[in-house]
């Protein structure tokens, strides 16, 4: 089940939402959470909630025994355990293919794949609870007792498949003792239906006029239609993974949960290392906080604490060498940035940079989007005119004219301007009278106006993936 679906938006959600508020009692309301959590979790495939479950129980135990026996043996003992069985509990599940298919190449083999499919959400929810247990050992949260609330942390359905990836001590104490607004339940129907809109009237609508143009005939590609194929992913990959963040931390207010921003305007970035400041921003800070600090971090041997960092980032995110090698081009940009262009990048206007950014991401959303590498490489070459038919096709040209009106939305959409005009009205209109009774009304208009627009397009159309969901 994804949030943009009719069922999510129309059974699922309203269920969800008059059982927890008919429920006064907070231990209640946890169970009917965590219920419609698995509900959730299982509507795929409901084989891997015990994966899910195991996985939970492996790091409330290991948690437990830290805290029992803190500053000893036993517990640095538990957390390595818990790392072994984390990690190859991912690395089965998730890489067991990846590395039997290299092998067979590598050394004429012929080990047959397992042929698992990928349990949706296991690289969130494995990264959680490992966050869980090495806070618990660096003392910086207490273990959490309660079996029933650790599965709350761990199954949330707003975060569980796609992020934001959520530490426990961000949530522990609104696991605790949490208070519903009705300011906190205004803000978050309209981070909802505003993250809705961003998936299915923008991401959607991208991936749709993108796919001709990345999946046709590399030799009937001319450089516009390149450059316009990997344009539009880029807005479908921005539109829907931080739509879906919009949407959980939306869900979250409304029942008084408060997860971190994952997005903050990538797209408006000068340079590559301020791109992954901005850029799932929970991913970044886990890589920061629990490999690259304990590598040494800046204080020594940080360049290789950064290609040790950028390889699993990459391999993080796909099992196939076209995502190491998208982790390993941001890490090599960012080494060169920090060592080389640093000075050179703040000389220069501002516009030139942002261009460079741009160019930069735009080549790196190629290898993500091939898995096929050489692919890739030809994609790449065309976009700088080797191979290409022509620098624009009629074909092109009337895409640009057909879609002009709405890559100009997309772009805006991108860039913090709306958010700045809602700004400048509200400073302009602090004098005017009936300023809050206007604004009580247009945003609850907007949002009937979006969530109609969304099922219209939901009911008229069957393209609706969430990219997200294969990692």
């Amino acid at each position: 089940m994804v949030f943009s679906s009719l069922i999510f938006l129309y059974v699922f959600l309203p269920l969800n939402l008059v059982l927890y508020f008919l429920c006064r009692n907070l231990n209640y309301r946890n169970i009917i959470l965590v219920f419609f959590s698995l509900a959730f979790y299982a509507w795929g495939e409901p084989v891997w909630i015990t994966l899910l479950i195991f996985s939970a129980a492996i790091d409330y135990v290991h948690g437990l025994i830290i805290e029992k026996n803190r500053g000893t043996w036993k517990a640095k003992a538990a957390l390595i355990s818990s790392l072994v069985l984390n990690l190859s509990l991912l690395g089965f599940f998730k890489y067991s293919d990846f590395l039997t298919q290299n092998v067979n190449i590598l050394f004429g083999t012929n080990i047959p794949p397992s042929n698992f499919n990928l349990p949706i959400g296991i690289s969130f929810y494995t990264f959680q609870t490992i966050s869980y247990v090495i806070d618990v050992y660096r003392n910086e949260t207490r273990a959490q007792t309660s079996f029933l609330k650790f599965m709350l942390f761990v199954s949330l359905f707003h975060q569980l498949v796609a992020g934001p990836i959520v530490r426990y001590s961000d949530i522990a104490r609104e696991i605790e003792d949490r208070t519903v607004t009705v300011s906190g339940m205004y803000s978050g129907i309209n981070r909802f239906v505003a993250g809705l809109g961003k998936k299915v009237l923008l991401a959607n609508t991208a991936g749709e006029i993108a796919e001709p143009l990345l999946n046709g005939e590399l030799g009937q590609l001319s450089v516009v239609g390149a450059w316009l194929g990997i344009i539009l992913y880029a807005f479908q990959i921005y539109f829907d993974f931080s739509g879906y963040s919009d949407m959980a931390i939306g869900m979250g207010k409304m029942i008084g949960f408060h997860y971190k921003e994952n997005f903050n305007y990538p797209y408006v970035s000068k340079t590559v290392t301020e791109f992954w400041r901005r850029w799932h921003i929970s991913l970044g800070t886990f890589f920061r906080d629990y490999v690259y600090i304990p590598l040494g971090g800046n204080r020594r041997h940080h360049i290789r604490n950064l290609v040790i960092v950028w390889f699993l980032t990459g391999l993080w995110h796909g099992a196939s060498w076209n995502f190491v090698i998208w982790g390993l081009f941001y890490g090599f940009i960012i080494i060169l940035e920090k060592t080389l262009l640093s000075k050179v990048l703040k000389k220069i206007p501002a516009f030139v940079s942002h261009i460079y950014l741009l160019l930069i991401v735009n080549v790196a959303w190629v290898f993500f989007y091939f898995t096929d590498i050489n692919k890739a490489i030809g994609y790449i070459g065309v976009m700088f005119g080797m191979g290409a038919n022509g620098f624009c096709s009629v074909q092109d040209s009337m895409t640009l004219l057909n879609n002009g009106v709405f890559l100009i939305i997309a772009a805006i959409g991108c860039t913090p301007v709306i958010p700045a005009l809602n700004n400048l009205l509200r400073t302009k209109t602090d004098n005017w009278k009936h300023r809050e009774l206007v604004l009580d009304i247009c945003r609850p208009a907007i949002n009937v106006v979006l969530i109609l627009l969304c099922t219209a397009f939901l009911v008229g159309r069957t393209y609706n993936p969430f990219l997200y969901f294969r990692f």
